[in-house]
């Protein structure tokens, strides 16, 4: 069997919202690496060598009685992969200036056009909360910025600021897949000055930066808010998102123990995008 084999699973979720975002959280988890929200189901996979049978026995999600979950499984190949991206990756345009396309698409007239090929990684835009980041950043002044794109995922936050004059720009992904990719799209769009790294928060130890940009999620924020404050230049902006709108008060609680001031914030679906200043 070829060593690019995937799990994929495909479930049903009842109620969709929040239930689909917390069947993600928990399956990263355990392994799985990318996932794909359509209309009623959410598409999971992980490789084959780091999957067995009982994989979901421990779920906490799938036993609360508050969900009515069904799915099913099977083996995919890397190309298979490939190609279904091809066929539901849509190119995007945010606020008119900015584009987000795969290689197959034909660029048109916009003054940001980011290439992306997004394999098995988070952020094409599509996302409220990656959508809602790339406004924000269209609406700040980067130029010879230094950042920091925490959880960068593709790298298209790291991209975008890159485009708009940020000079010294680091992209930080937990996960090897996120990182790889990431290196692809920094290249892909000639932005080979943005530093890629493999690791967790633990890599900003000793950094500063003006801009520091977390999509994550609600949990790993506020454990990491600390060493962003740490790493904050006076002055400098927190862009955070990955949270739905009844976690605002909570983060931004957090964010004002650490002295950073909430300044606002974007909404899309529930989702919440927020900005703090230092």
């Amino acid at each position: 069997m070829s060593d690019n084999t995937y799990i994929e699973y495909r479930f049903t979720v009842e109620p969709k919202d929040p239930a689909s975002d917390l069947l993600i959280a928990e399956l990263g988890e355990v392994g799985f690496e990318s996932f794909i929200e359509e209309e009623d189901d959410v598409l999971a996979y992980i490789q084959k060598t780091e999957w067995s049978v009982g994989i979901l026995k421990d779920l906490p999600i799938l036993q609360n009685p508050r969900y009515k979950f069904t799915f099913d499984y099977k083996e995919i190949e890397q190309e298979n992969w490939n190609a279904t991206w091809e066929q539901n990756f849509q190119p995007i345009i945010v606020d008119d200036i900015c584009m987000i396309r795969a290689p197959f698409h034909e660029p048109i007239n916009v003054e940001y056009d980011i290439v992306i090929e997004p394999k098995m990684s988070f952020g094409t835009g599509h996302h409220e909360t990656t959508h809602m980041m790339l406004q924000h950043i269209l609406q700040l002044d980067v130029k010879n910025k230094t950042v920091l794109d925490m959880g960068s995922g593709t790298g298209v936050l790291a991209i975008l600021a890159a485009m708009r004059g940020a000079t010294d720009i680091d992209a930080i992904d937990i996960d090897n897949w996120c990182y790889l990719n990431a290196k692809e799209n920094v290249a892909r769009n000639k932005m080979d000055f943005i530093s890629v790294y493999e690791g967790d928060v633990a890599l900003l130890e000793g950094r500063k930066y003006d801009l520091i940009i977390a999509n994550i999620n609600r949990n790993i924020l506020l454990a990491d808010l600390p060493s962003y404050a740490k790493s904050l230049n006076s002055g400098g902006v927190l862009l955070l998102s990955g949270f739905y709108t009844e976690d605002l008060k909570m983060i931004s609680q957090k964010c004002t123990d650490l002295a950073l001031k909430f300044e606002k914030n974007l909404e899309r679906n529930n989702w919440v995008a927020a900005k703090y200043v230092n």
